[in-house]
């Protein structure tokens, strides 16, 4: 006989864990220093990533 291994559904709080503060607009922001010109602007430009939910953002000086 084969065992049976129930599968368990995550809970909202699991499913949902850090995305709900991005969707009210409260992300967490971190720089990405890969790739700091722009070749298209032709600036210095400072990229950010949230790291919740992979958003990005670019802001040129």
């Amino acid at each position: 006989m084969t065992n049976v291994v129930p599968f368990k559904r995550p809970s909202p709080k699991q499913k949902h864990k850090g995305k709900t503060l991005c969707k009210s607009g409260f992300h967490k922001w971190q720089v990405v220093t890969s790739q700091q010109f722009d070749t298209k602007q032709g600036k210095l430009v400072t990229r950010y990533k949230c790291e919740r939910c992979g958003k990005e953002k670019v802001e040129a000086h």
